[in-house]
């Protein structure tokens, strides 16, 4: 079935997309030092995970 995100994950993520569309990339080592320059983030697990969810919504081409 696949790992279930939690809303704080989905919600972060969605802002930090809509705030910067054009800057997160289909690669997650440059989306997680972008998560960090971008979000307070309390823990490097949370901070990879967000830039992990950020990366697959890039390749899946969700339009913002």
């Amino acid at each position: 079935m696949g790992r279930i995100k939690t809303q704080l994950t989905k919600r972060v993520t969605n802002d930090l997309i809509e705030a910067n569309p054009d800057t997160f990339k289909k690669d997650f080592g440059e989306n997680k030092k972008l998560v960090d320059e971008f979000a307070d983030v309390p823990s490097k697990k949370m901070r990879n995970v967000i830039a992990g969810y950020v990366t697959r919504l890039m390749k899946k081409g969700d339009d913002f």
